[in-house]
């Protein structure tokens, strides 16, 4: 079923690809017994809404490119977009950070089990984490699925992105009312679309979208500010 799913959307999976898709579900529902990953757990829901949904990137043509790239994936919580992308473009780097300690135990028991040796794993909060040197404009791509509005994604992912480079926003609905309510940040932030990228998902007849953000100019370093002064006062 995981390598029908992702032939239809253009997708095709090595075998090695398709047993490391089968073990990452097997390992997310055996361990969201014990801490909550996710409230997908049904096979065929989590290959359609997680793994599929996640890799939907490899089909946006100038995201992806033979040369080794790297990419942040912000608040990835239980992998996501972050180990399908991983499992699916091996020659990029990634790096995923997570506020929460508990998930970083589960990812690097899925790197291992994966035998995933080019994802990083980092335990930290967006504030904190985009004001170190060692990842601040580091990064060709950010990526998140973040249920969050889009001036509060550009404040926290942009400062990881290199000038030239892309903050990459998956979002499932109403994204130009949030690209209108975004006009300020990109401003404020120096950023630009260049591109949104429209997915059909056969399983449930929705459209996805990710929105390809490119960034002009270095953040200046007041951002990302404290998430009170985020929440109370966006960009």
């Amino acid at each position: 079923m995981i390598r029908e799913i992702f032939e239809k959307n253009q997708i095709a999976l090595t075998d090695k690809q398709v047993e490391q898709f089968q073990k990452y579900y097997e390992l997310l529902v055996d361990w969201n017994q014990k801490i909550n990953l996710t409230s997908i757990t049904e096979y065929q829901d989590v290959i359609w809404k997680h793994f599929l949904d996640s890799g939907l990137f490899v089909n946006c043509k100038d995201l992806v490119s033979q040369e080794q790239k790297k990419v942040l994936d912000l608040g990835t919580g239980a992998g996501f977009p972050g180990i399908p992308l991983a499992i699916l473009i091996p020659n990029y780097e990634f790096t995923l950070v997570d506020s929460l300690r508990k998930r970083i135990d589960f990812l690097e028991i899925v790197c291992k089990e994966l035998n995933l040796e080019n994802v990083k794993l980092f335990h930290g909060r967006a504030e904190d984490v985009g004001k170190d040197s060692k990842f601040r404009e580091q990064f060709d791509f950010a990526v998140s699925r973040a249920v969050a509005d889009l001036p509060v994604l550009l404040e926290y992912c942009l400062p990881f992105v290199k000038v030239g480079g892309r903050f990459v926003s998956y979002k499932s609905r109403k994204y130009e009312e949030e690209m209108d309510r975004a006009q300020s940040a990109m401003e404020t932030l120096h950023c630009s679309c260049q591109n949104v990228y429209e997915f059909s998902l056969e399983f449930d007849q929705s459209k996805r979208y990710l929105l390809s953000i490119e960034k002009k100019e270095e953040t200046d370093s007041k951002y990302p500010r404290k998430p009170n002064k985020i929440k109370k006062n966006p960009l």
